[in-house]
């Protein structure tokens, strides 16, 4: 036996015991706190250390044990709202021994993925999609005339974006669907107060369901007045509800209603899912957990616990873009009180903390409502304010239209800010930002920088706050790199944003001297440095343009022109987004319509038709050929 199994049945001998849903239904109802003890304590060791969602794991170990005691996965099809929360349902069916590569290239996801078990059977990493999958689910098993039930959990932020209600728009009663809305910080119902707390309570104790039962049975089936005196008794009860705490809103909708209760009662949540379940039709079950739940540090700051980096990364900081970006804005805004800045349930993750103290009668926090966080940003700009949409780049992608119809169509001066472009390393290609080029360049009016250092980042928000037209400035996640600094901001000077060059490392500042160019922008810049070294070995002098912005393309075109030698070489494009409609097919056309560029060879590496996963032993770059080694190929190929 390995040292690793030997510790893991020392420290949680009921959770090693757990390889499959079966086993844990075997399991004694008394041996459960126990086990949920064990499952924490595993969850912040391991997450501590390999970074990860935490105090949203921690809130709901009780709700996950229950649902897997209760509904049969894979048979059963369980999906999570955004997923992050996942860890404990994975820990559950069988995927423990591979929670050390969680996050890691080619080890487990850190959101549910279909290819990853037959237990994930929806693939999620976005908030509020979970309930039209799962509607999804259901309706084909009705039409299927399959039995099996779709749970889907969602929480209450997920609750603030649109899609959900579109969902529950779109339920229907008579669905083997189980909605169960686990309410971890703010409360979005009226059912508060003693009277609510009091028919939570009956609700849960272990007579009520049954006598509920047999009532409804005994009236239905006393002759000629039975079914009458049922249906009246049935509007009296819901009248006096409404009456005394208010109408509730899923069973306005049609929905069979369970809750609110502790969702950090095992046996509690098992009775209600036993009940819903039973009850053959769709029905809402409301949980209240507490977030970070049995470790204290997370139950104080959950937000601070939500997403961890690993132990050993030093990939975000006080000096990280996303916090640069929310300092320069602060130093703005003191200046220009039309200045203001919304975000859309990620304030501390887009840097903006800051603002929100500064500045809270012009901060707005949107809840996860990106498409109305742009529309609603048109509106300000509009009626001449100046907003900034700080969003990450793959969930800039939701508001799309709003961007096209609601701000660019009408030339509105709007600010985004796309956190998080390019790959992003931990959560995979749910959030890598490789799409936001390509759809932001085929977008008239709307302006596209590029920063990669803090110095280029101010200049980019000095001129995109400063222009008449809509703007993106794209940033990824992390630090500036010392090494980038020092070859393109040799003085740390400021100047106009636009077009960088490194020709001052060749013998004399001249693009003459160069044997190829190599044009790119954001970090991907430094693998082009490592690259030029090995160059350099081979005899190869090559050259280097870092762009500050993208678009207008024609601009930069223009700008790179002075910097190509006349003789004939090679041109490179590189990109860590998708190739196809991306910065080196636009950008290359923009210059080819040039006469200098009649004698040379043009080639654009960027990921091609496919989402970069990277695995054990390979990173997404050196996959899609865009490290140094595929850099240098490249060129003297």
């Amino acid at each position: 036996m390995s040292k690793v199994k030997e510790s893991m049945e020392r420290e949680f001998p009921l959770l090693e015991g757990i390889s499959s849903p079966d086993d844990l239904k075997a399991l004694p109802t008394e041996q459960l706190p126990a086990l949920a003890e064990e499952i924490r304590q595993f969850l912040i060791h391991r997450v501590r250390e390999n970074g990860g969602h935490l105090a949203s794991n921690l809130g709901v170990v009780e709700m996950t044990v229950a649902i897997h005691r209760v509904f049969s996965s894979p048979d059963d099809h369980i999906i999570f709202d955004v997923g992050h929360q996942s860890y404990v349902h994975k820990l559950l069916t069988g995927r423990k021994d591979q929670f050390d590569t969680l996050r890691q290239a080619g080890g487990l996801s850190g959101f549910p993925k279909r290819e990853e078990s037959e237990h994930d059977a929806f693939g999620t990493g976005h908030s509020s999609t979970s309930l039209s999958a799962s509607l999804g689910f259901s309706e084909a098993d009705k039409l299927c005339g399959s039995d099996a039930y779709t749970v889907c959990v969602f929480g209450d932020g997920a609750y603030t974006g649109g899609m959900i209600h579109e969902a529950l728009n779109n339920s229907r009663k008579n669905l083997r669907l189980i909605i169960i809305l686990n309410e971890n910080e703010m409360s979005i119902s009226k059912n508060i107060g003693r009277f609510a707390k009091t028919l939570s309570k009956l609700r849960t104790s272990g007579g009520y369901f049954k006598t509920k039962s047999v009532t409804a049975s005994f009236l239905q089936k006393l002759p000629l007045i039975g079914k009458p005196l049922f249906s009246l008794l049935l509007r009296i009860k819901m009248s006096l509800k409404a009456s005394l705490y208010g109408s509730n809103y899923f069973e306005n909708l049609g929905l069979y209603y369970l809750g609110p209760a502790d969702g950090n009662d095992e046996q509690v949540v098992e009775k209600l899912l036993r009940e819903a379940k039973k009850s053959g039709q769709s029905c809402v079950v409301h949980l209240k957990t507490k977030k970070g739940k049995g470790y204290a540090p997370a139950e104080a700051t959950p937000d601070k616990f939500h997403g961890m980096s690993p132990a050993a990364s030093t990939a975000t900081g006080v000096n990280s873009f996303s916090s640069e970006m929310g300092s320069v804005l602060c130093d703005m805004a003191r200046k220009n009180q039309r200045i203001c800045a919304i975000t859309a349930a990620m304030t501390d993750g887009t840097g903006l903390s800051q603002f929100r103290s500064a500045y809270p009668e012009r901060f707005f926090d949107v809840g996860i409502a990106e498409a109305h966080a742009v529309t609603f940003a048109a509106g300000l700009a509009a009626n001449g304010m100046r907003p900034v949409v700080a969003l990450y780049s793959t969930f800039l992608q939701r508001a799309y239209d709003n961007v096209i119809h609601d701000v660019a169509l009408q030339d509105l001066p709007v600010v985004l800010c796309v956190d998080r472009a390019g790959l992003n390393a931990w959560d995979g290609p749910t959030h890598h930002g490789t799409f936001d080029v390509a759809f932001l360049s085929q977008i008239p009016n709307l302006e596209i920088y590029t920063p990669i250092t803090r110095v280029a980042l101010r200049n980019a928000m000095y001129h995109a706050l400063h222009s008449s037209h809509p703007a993106a400035i794209r940033y990824p996640n992390g630090c500036e790199d010392p090494l980038i600094v020092k070859a393109f901001y040799k003085d740390g000077d400021v100047r106009d944003v636009g077009v960088r060059n490194d020709f001052l490392n060749t013998p004399s500042d001249s693009p003459e001297d160069v044997d190829g160019i190599l044009i790119t922008h954001g970090r991907i810049v430094k693998e082009a440095l490592f690259a030029k070294e090995a160059l350099r070995e081979r005899g190869f002098s090559l050259g280097i343009l870092l762009l500050e912005q993208l678009k207008p393309y024609e601009k930069i075109a223009k700008e790179i022109l002075p910097l190509l030698p006349a003789k004939p070489c090679k041109i490179v494009f590189l990109e860590e987004e998708i190739r196809a409609g991306g910065m080196g097919m636009l950008l290359s056309d923009a210059l080819l319509r040039y006469e200098v560029m009649k004698n040379k060879s043009v080639s654009i590496l960027g990921l091609e038709d496919a989402f970069a996963v990277p695995t054990a032993d390979a990173s997404a770059l050196s996959l899609a050929g865009l490290d140094a080694g595929g850099i240098v190929k490249a060129l003297l190929s």
